[in-house]
Protein backbone atom coordinates (compact mmCIF):
# COMPACT_ATOMS: atom_id res chain seq x y z
CA UNK A 1 0.00 0.00 0.00
CA UNK A 2 1.30 3.20 -1.15
CA UNK A 3 2.47 5.90 1.39
CA UNK A 4 0.32 8.77 -0.56
CA UNK A 5 -1.79 8.61 -3.57
CA UNK A 6 -1.33 11.00 -5.98
CA UNK A 7 -4.67 13.17 -6.15
CA UNK A 8 -5.45 16.03 -7.95
CA UNK A 9 -4.25 18.34 -4.92
CA UNK A 10 -0.76 18.16 -6.28
CA UNK A 11 -1.39 19.62 -9.73
CA UNK A 12 0.20 22.93 -9.91
CA UNK A 13 -0.80 23.40 -13.58
CA UNK A 14 2.43 23.47 -14.87
CA UNK A 15 2.27 19.80 -16.82
CA UNK A 16 6.22 19.31 -17.00
CA UNK A 17 6.70 19.22 -13.40
CA UNK A 18 2.91 17.83 -12.76
CA UNK A 19 4.45 14.92 -14.70
CA UNK A 20 7.92 15.21 -12.48
CA UNK A 21 6.13 15.27 -8.92
CA UNK A 22 3.93 12.27 -10.00
CA UNK A 23 7.29 10.16 -10.56
CA UNK A 24 8.70 11.42 -7.18
CA UNK A 25 5.69 10.50 -5.66
CA UNK A 26 6.31 7.14 -6.68
CA UNK A 27 9.79 6.57 -5.98
CA UNK A 28 8.84 7.16 -2.64
CA UNK A 29 6.06 4.70 -2.63
CA UNK A 30 8.20 2.63 -4.05
CA UNK A 31 10.62 3.01 -1.65
CA UNK A 32 8.25 2.92 1.03
CA UNK A 33 6.44 -0.44 -0.21
CA UNK A 34 10.28 -2.37 -0.47
CA UNK A 35 10.87 -1.22 3.23
CA UNK A 36 7.42 -2.60 4.09
CA UNK A 37 7.61 -5.80 2.12
CA UNK A 38 10.94 -6.48 4.03
CA UNK A 39 13.18 -5.59 0.86
CA UNK A 40 17.08 -6.38 1.67
CA UNK A 41 18.55 -2.63 3.06
CA UNK A 42 20.49 -2.52 -0.84
CA UNK A 43 17.17 -2.27 -2.42
CA UNK A 44 15.76 0.51 -0.63
CA UNK A 45 18.96 2.26 -0.62
CA UNK A 46 19.04 2.12 -4.43
CA UNK A 47 15.96 3.75 -4.97
CA UNK A 48 16.17 6.41 -2.36
CA UNK A 49 19.65 6.95 -4.77
CA UNK A 50 17.06 7.20 -7.96
CA UNK A 51 14.76 9.24 -5.58
CA UNK A 52 17.67 11.79 -5.01
CA UNK A 53 19.03 11.63 -8.68
CA UNK A 54 15.69 12.38 -10.47
CA UNK A 55 14.99 15.20 -7.28
CA UNK A 56 18.11 17.14 -8.43
CA UNK A 57 17.25 16.59 -12.01
CA UNK A 58 14.00 18.22 -11.04
CA UNK A 59 15.04 21.02 -9.15
CA UNK A 60 17.56 22.03 -11.67
CA UNK A 61 14.63 21.63 -14.30
CA UNK A 62 12.20 23.97 -12.41
CA UNK A 63 14.85 26.50 -11.08
CA UNK A 64 15.66 27.31 -15.03
CA UNK A 65 12.31 27.31 -15.34
CA UNK A 66 11.70 29.81 -12.82
CA UNK A 67 14.32 31.88 -13.93
CA UNK A 68 13.34 31.93 -17.90
CA UNK A 69 9.45 32.94 -16.57
CA UNK A 70 10.93 35.54 -14.16
CA UNK A 71 9.28 34.44 -11.12
CA UNK A 72 9.82 36.80 -8.05
CA UNK A 73 10.67 33.92 -4.98
CA UNK A 74 12.92 32.29 -7.31
CA UNK A 75 15.43 32.07 -4.94
CA UNK A 76 13.75 31.83 -1.78
CA UNK A 77 12.54 28.57 -4.09
CA UNK A 78 16.07 27.34 -4.53
CA UNK A 79 17.46 27.74 -1.22
CA UNK A 80 14.72 25.51 0.13
CA UNK A 81 15.70 23.25 -2.86
CA UNK A 82 19.30 23.27 -1.70
CA UNK A 83 17.88 22.71 2.73
CA UNK A 84 16.66 19.56 1.33
CA UNK A 85 19.46 18.24 -0.81
CA UNK A 86 22.01 19.25 2.50
CA UNK A 87 19.37 17.21 4.86
CA UNK A 88 19.27 14.20 2.50
CA UNK A 89 22.46 13.99 1.89
CA UNK A 90 23.16 14.02 5.62
CA UNK A 91 20.59 11.09 6.13
CA UNK A 92 21.92 9.25 3.41
CA UNK A 93 25.46 9.54 5.34
CA UNK A 94 23.94 8.52 8.62
CA UNK A 95 22.37 5.38 6.93
CA UNK A 96 25.36 4.23 5.32
CA UNK A 97 27.41 4.56 8.40
CA UNK A 98 25.55 2.37 10.37
CA UNK A 99 24.14 5.54 12.72
CA UNK A 100 20.71 5.12 14.46
CA UNK A 101 18.54 6.59 11.67
CA UNK A 102 16.36 4.54 10.30
CA UNK A 103 15.33 4.11 6.12
CA UNK A 104 11.73 4.49 7.61
CA UNK A 105 12.78 7.98 8.97
CA UNK A 106 13.91 9.09 5.96
CA UNK A 107 11.11 7.97 3.70
CA UNK A 108 9.05 9.72 5.85
CA UNK A 109 10.97 12.57 6.06
CA UNK A 110 10.62 13.00 2.41
CA UNK A 111 7.16 12.22 2.24
CA UNK A 112 6.52 15.13 4.41
CA UNK A 113 8.74 17.54 2.63
CA UNK A 114 7.69 16.80 -0.91
CA UNK A 115 4.04 16.78 0.10
CA UNK A 116 4.32 20.12 2.08
CA UNK A 117 6.59 22.03 -0.81
CA UNK A 118 4.19 20.52 -3.48
CA UNK A 119 1.05 22.28 -2.07
CA UNK A 120 2.69 25.20 -0.51
CA UNK A 121 5.64 26.51 -2.36
CA UNK A 122 5.14 25.04 -6.58
CA UNK A 123 1.80 25.74 -6.41
CA UNK A 124 2.27 29.42 -5.90
CA UNK A 125 5.01 29.30 -8.76
CA UNK A 126 1.96 27.72 -10.39
CA UNK A 127 -0.39 30.65 -9.56
CA UNK A 128 2.13 32.87 -10.48
CA UNK A 129 2.42 31.37 -13.85
CA UNK A 130 -1.62 31.26 -14.32
CA UNK A 131 -1.81 35.24 -13.51
CA UNK A 132 0.59 35.72 -16.50
CA UNK A 133 -0.72 33.16 -19.34
CA UNK A 134 2.17 32.13 -20.02
CA UNK A 135 1.80 29.27 -22.19
CA UNK A 136 2.64 25.88 -20.82
CA UNK A 137 5.89 23.94 -21.81
CA UNK A 138 6.64 20.35 -22.06
CA UNK A 139 10.29 19.39 -21.54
Amino acid sequence: MPIVEWNSSFFIGVKQFDAHHQHLVGLINLAYDDFTAGASAGSVDAILDELVDYTSYHFAAEENWMREQEYPEVEEHVKEHESLIRRVTQMLHDIRGNKDLIMLEMITFLYNWLIQHIRKADAEYGRYIATKGVPIRLA
